[in-house]
């Protein structure tokens, strides 16, 4: 199993996913994570866009879950742009 932190790009199922998770948390057996998708409909700061692997992904903000962190490989990190994931997270709460 990968040590994974906030803003790590992991694979599940074939699909890459960005851990949101915070660090602080006590380890659990399952993460909170988003999926990054190709081709899904973008909204304005809910849905930023990420180059990683040579593809251009959308982060699905609105399909946020919960994934045990054994089915996780680590692929990658999108950290230097965390504060646009973070921003998509508040408006999918708070809705600004």
């Amino acid at each position: 199993m990968d040590i994974l932190t906030r803003f790590d790009v992991a694979e599940y199922n074939g699909v890459s996913m960005v851990v949101v998770e915070s660090d602080l948390l006590p380890p659990d057996s399952s993460i909170v994570v988003i999926p990054l998708l190709s081709g899904y409909p973008a909204v304005r700061h809910l849905n930023p866009e990420f180059a990683h692997d040579g593809r251009n992904l959308i982060l699905a903000t609105r399909l946020i879950a919960a994934v045990r962190r054994s089915s996780l490989k680590r692929t990658g990190s999108v950290a230097d742009q965390g504060h646009l994931i973070m921003r998509a997270v508040d408006i999918l709460i708070t809705g600004v």
